[in-house]
């Protein structure tokens, strides 16, 4: 049963030794959903109220998708699985990476639970270089240019952190280009009114 399945990932503890703050795995899934965002992985005010995208980052990302919160925390229309399902702790740099057991252990069980995926969403670098097949791009700006390669099954897109306004400056065709297709494809699978931008 999937509600065993969600049971089982919210108690994994495989890689807790190495966290700097615990394990606390946070998922979101049913399986109605129909939008699926596969993003890094929780950073620390996602691991401390367990609520996926509740921080900076996730106001962009709902505003990105033209939906409110309401719809954003339906499980029913939409699943949310990083990377890594826990926070992984502060880098040099912001926090480090996804850590590596997690998709291998538990993805492949989710996805294959979640029948109705129209569209995933694929946030950064390391979703991307995981899900996207015969992907020849070495940058994350070439991937995300290239994106109708991959549409509608999946786009991939940059993070929405403000860490990277000054990446959404120099390449404004992002807004221009691809935030409409995702908004329309969003407001046809949620069947949400997606407010005009």
């Amino acid at each position: 049963m999937f509600s065993s399945l969600l049971a089982d990932i919210r108690n994994c503890r495989v890689c807790e030794a190495e966290l700097s703050h615990g394990a606390n795995p946070v998922i979101q899934a049913h399986p109605d959903a129909t939008l699926l965002i596969i993003g890094q992985a929780p950073g620390l005010k996602v691991h401390e109220s367990s609520v996926p995208w509740n921080d900076a980052s996730g106001v962009r990302l709902r505003e990105w998708l033209g939906i409110d919160e309401n719809t954003f925390y339906n499980e029913q229309k939409v699943a949310i699985v990083p990377m890594g399902l826990c926070y992984p702790g502060k880098g040099k740099s912001g926090d480090l990476p996804p850590r590596k057991e997690c998709a291998p252990l538990w993805h492949k069980q989710v996805l294959k639970s979640l029948p109705n995926i129209k569209m995933t969403l694929l946030i950064g670098q390391y979703a991307q270089n995981y899900y996207l097949e015969d992907k020849t791009t070495t940058t994350l700006t070439e991937t995300i240019r290239q994106w109708q390669t991959w549409a509608p099954d999946f786009l991939p897109l940059p993070h929405p952190s403000p860490r990277n306004n000054i990446w959404l400056k120099k390449n404004a065709w992002f807004e221009r280009e691809v935030l409409p297709y995702i908004r329309k494809q969003v407001s046809e699978h949620l069947a949400y009114d997606v407010p005009k931008a």
